[in-house]
């Protein structure tokens, strides 16, 4: 007997709020080695990405590890 699950529902189309995100339940690939990564080098970044492609949210992710939200970051 073959189990399907949908997972259409779980798929965060359109989120901005990394929070909301996370307190939802939504699917995400998790990038928070980078954030640790991004924060503790001394280097100065500059964020190129295509229309619709997270920035964002990714800067939303920012705000909560700045904001010490330890509960939203994978440890």
């Amino acid at each position: 007997m073959a189990v399907t699950i949908d997972l259409s529902r779980r798929l965060p189309i359109g989120f901005q709020s990394f929070a909301g995100l996370r307190q939802r339940g939504y699917l995400y690939a998790d990038k928070t080695d980078y954030v640790y990564l991004l924060t503790h080098s001394s280097k100065s970044y500059f964020l190129a990405r295509p229309r619709r492609f997270g920035k964002s949210l990714f800067a939303n992710t920012l705000k909560a590890y700045f904001e010490g939200r330890k509960e939203l970051l994978r440890v």
